[in-house]
C-alpha cells in the first residue's frame, strides 16, 4: 500500500500565476508545488484526498487510471476544484464517484457544481454520490477515521488512514482529535511559511510543535508557500520531519 503526493503547495500554487518568484525557486524542482491532494493505493482500492483545480495534470504525470472513492477535507476552491476532471472514471467505473466530506463541503460542493446535481444536471457531467462522514468506517482493506480539525473558523476534517494521518489547512487540532492519532506511525501535516503567524494556517514552527506533541516520529510537511525552500528549510527541520513533494511516494502505514 502506497501514499503519493500529487501536490504539496498552498492554495495559489507555487509558483503562484504569472509565474513571480519563480526564478528564485528554480535550482530545485522540488520548489513547484500543485495544490495540496494525495493519492492512496492498497492491494484492494484506488482513492483520493482532495481533487484540486490541476487534478487533470496531476493524474495524467501519474497514470491515475482508477477512483474508487474520494475523500474531501473541505469546500475551499483549491481542494474540490478539480472533482470535474473526475468525469472519466464515472465511464470506467459505470457509476457515480462516491465523495465523503462534511455536510458543509456537501452543500458548497452542490452550490458550485449545481450543473452536477438535481433537475439542472448536464446531461453527461461528472456524476457524484455526496456523503457524510462522522464516523470511522471501512473501505476495502484501509480503515478510514475523520479527523475533525479547524482551519481559522471553519470546521474541517483531516483523515487517519490505518496508521497514517493526514491533515491539511490546519490552524487548530482539538485535544480530542489529537487523541485519535494514537498509534499512528506517520503524519502529514500543513505548514504554511516560517512566519509571520498566520489567522487559518499554521506555520512551520507551529507544525513542528504539535509533531513533537503527538509523539510521532515520521512526519511530512505540506501546503507550503513560494518563500519555502525544500532543501534549506529540511536542513533547519529535526531529522524524523521532512518538507513533502510533488510525486513524491511513501508507505501507507
Amino acid at each position: 500500500m502506497k501514499l503519493t503526493f500529487l501536490g504539496t503547495g498552498t492554495s495559489m500554487g507555487v509558483p503562484v500565476a504569472g509565474g513571480f518568484m519563480r526564478e528564485e525557486l528554480f535550482h530545485d524542482p522540488r520548489n513547484e508545488r500543485m495544490r495540496c491532494s494525495i493519492w492512496v493505493q492498497t492491494n484492494e482500492c484506488s482513492f483520493l484526498i482532495d481533487v484540486g483545480p490541476e487534478y487533470r495534470m496531476q493524474s495524467i504525470r501519474s497514470g491515475i487510471k482508477s477512483v474508487d472513492f474520494v475523500l474531501v477535507t473541505h469546500e475551499h476552491m483549491d481542494h474540490i476544484g478539480g472533482l470535474d476532471e473526475l468525469r472519466m472514471y464515472n465511464y470506467k467505473k459505470k457509476g457515480p464517484i462516491e465523495v465523503y466530506t462534511t455536510q458543509s463541503a456537501c452543500d458548497s460542493i452542490k452550490n458550485r457544481f449545481d450543473y452536477m446535481f438535481g433537475e439542472k444536471k448536464y446531461p453527461g457531467s461528472t456524476s457524484l454520490d455526496l456523503k457524510v462522514i462522522t464516523a470511522p468506517m471501512n473501505i476495502g482493506d484501509v480503515e478510514i477515521t475523520p479527523l475533525p480539525i479547524s482551519h481559522g473558523s471553519l470546521e474541517i476534517l483531516g483523515y487517519r488512514l490505518n496508521n497514517t494521518a493526514y491533515l491539511t489547512d490546519v490552524k487548530h487540532i482539538p485535544e480530542s482529535t489529537i487523541e485519535l492519532l494514537n498509534g499512528c506511525e506517520t503524519i502529514i501535516l500543513s505548514a504554511l511559511r516560517w512566519e509571520p503567524e498566520h489567522p487559518t494556517h499554521l506555520t512551520i514552527p507551529e507544525a513542528v510543535e504539535i509533531i513533537e506533541q503527538t509523539q510521532i516520529y515520521e512526519a511530512y510537511l505540506i501546503h507550503m508557500n513560494s518563500y519555502v525552500d525544500h532543501e534549506s528549510t529540511n536542513k533547519k527541520l529535526p531529522p524524523h520531519i521532512k518538507l513533502a513533494f510533488d510525486m513524491q511516494t511513501i508507505p501507507l502505514r
